[in-house]
């Protein structure tokens, strides 16, 4: 099996141009599909090893049986049964196999899941946190100024190049999913931080002396583009600074498109800047300012308290 997998690897990055964090995610998940496979006895020849071609319903749907019984949650399920989908899929669409088994195959009931984001006291106080003192905590200031003033993803923000980027037409070019461009404001804040980085960022090049010359607009401190995988370490340092729990990274873009909406932009605005294809993804945000309003409201109006209700006489 792992030959098909690597096939599919190259298949993702040649051709689909998945990024670096979509095909660990998938190769994460045929990984454990394999082990469990190779544990259970499903689909294994004589040699203990995975037969492609052994591969039927039932093993996938006691896998998914088995994620089930380890408490995963309906979203990571079907995540990981779309992982498998895509995979089988490609070695069905490159003649390896007849039938992909696991098209038939239901996807777990996902629940009503509701991003977290920051208040936006707390995206003051997380913007505040780098030391500009220094190399590094300027080009963090930047990252994060750049996440709050634009929403855009992690992926879209380091493969960010030089000449994508419009200080005075105050935008900036990004390339969303499947590759596709759109250009997205910058407010004033993220402007200024950009531009002090920049200044840095040429003199770590003059002293470094990278060869190729760096395009990628943010660096480490060898003068090398950075990976998603450190944005994530780097974003994630400071949301740890924060003590108003647990958040990930991509909680700056729900961030972004909350406080938005809360603040009188209209969806089909905000789904364009997120780069959503469908305007129901973004509509999961519009719970997020109901359920803000709720609250506000029971706590500031004097006649929606809820201590019973023969509590108060009219």
């Amino acid at each position: 099996m792992q030959d098909y997998v690597e096939k599919f690897k190259t298949y993702l990055i040649a051709e689909k141009s998945a990024s670096e964090h979509t095909v660990e995610s998938y190769l994460n998940d045929l990984h454990q599909f394999s082990l469990f496979l190779k544990e259970t006895g499903h689909a294994c020849n004589s040699k203990g090893t995975v037969d492609i071609q052994q591969i039927d319903r039932l093993a996938v749907r006691s896998y998914m049986v088995h994620l089930h019984s380890q408490g995963l949650t309906g979203t990571t399920m079907s995540r990981k049964l779309s992982s498998l989908s895509s995979f089988f899929k490609f070695l069905r669409r490159e003649g390896y196999l007849q039938n992909n088994v696991v098209k038939s195959i239901p996807a777990p009931k996902k629940a009503n899941y509701l991003p977290s984001f920051l208040s936006v006291d707390d995206i003051f106080r997380l913007l505040a946190l780098p030391d500009t003192k220094t190399y590094i905590g300027v080009r963090d200031c930047a990252i994060l100024e750049m996440f709050y003033s634009t929403g855009m993803r992690i992926s879209e923000l380091v493969t960010l190049q030089t000449d994508f980027i419009d200080l005075e037409g105050r935008r900036v070019r990004v390339l969303g999913k499947g590759k596709k461009e759109r250009w997205l404001p910058m407010g004033e804040k993220a402007i200024f931080a950009l531009n002090t980085y920049l200044s840095r960022r040429s003199i770590l090049i003059q002293k470094k002396k990278p060869d190729p010359l760096p395009s990628a607009v943010f660096l480490n401190t060898q003068g090398n583009g950075l990976t998603a995988r450190g944005v994530r370490k780097i974003v994630g340092k400071y949301l740890d600074q924060l003590a108003s729990g647990r958040h990930s990274p991509h909680s700056i873009r729900h961030s972004f498109a909350t406080h938005l909406l809360e603040g009188g932009a209209d969806l089909r605005t905000i789904q364009e800047m997120l780069g959503h294809s469908s305007l129901s993804t973004t509509q999961k945000y519009t719970h997020l300012t109901v359920d803000r309003l709720m609250e506000t409201y029971d706590q500031a109006h004097p006649r929606a308290q809820h201590s019973g209700v023969n509590s108060r006489k009219p």
